[in-house]
């Protein structure tokens, strides 16, 4: 059996310049001042998305600009972020249930593990759902390698201490 040792396999001549995954990890968003998020890695989601509540699109500067609060913990609203973006797009986006809505698009950069990127991020209200952001097939291309049957390969990211 091949062991796998931070986030890189032996056999990475397949796929050399990957990152591999598990089906669940902790990612960040400095620009949005998201230091700690559990995501999904959803194959099975075309685009990412966030958990994110009281979303308002608003004039500033001559640019639209999209403002909103995020719960980065699940199961927790105690600790909120106030986030501000760019916005990039407005879509309509159907849900795994099948419920079409019309999301905001902001464009903003995913850590994951030692990698950074620009990834595409619609915006909803995920309080009912078990992950805070889903990470989709547009964001994983090029840069991850998921390995369904493994958590957390990269670490479980320690909370600060207060």
């Amino acid at each position: 059996m091949l062991e796998q040792h931070a986030g890189l396999l032996p056999h990475s001549k397949t796929f050399p310049n990957l990152l591999v995954v598990g089906w669940r990890e902790w990612v960040c968003m400095p620009a949005l001042g998201i230091d700690r998020i559990k995501a999904k890695i959803d194959t099975g989601a075309r685009t990412s998305t966030l958990h994110a509540f009281d979303i308002e699109v608003i004039k500033h500067r001559g640019r639209e600009v999209v403002r909103f609060k995020v719960h980065p913990l699940q199961r927790q609203s105690r600790k909120i972020i106030v986030c501000q973006a760019d916005l990039y797009d407005e879509r309509i986006v159907r849900s795994s249930s099948g419920h079409s809505s019309l999301r905001p698009v902001i464009m903003t950069q995913l850590q994951v593990g030692p990698c950074f990127w620009d990834i595409e991020l619609t915006l909803t209200n995920r309080d009912k759902m078990g992950f805070r952001m889903l990470i989709g097939r547009q964001a994983i291309r090029k840069h991850l390698l998921v390995h369904p049957g493994k958590s957390f390969i990269l670490g479980t990211r320690k909370r600060k201490e207060g």
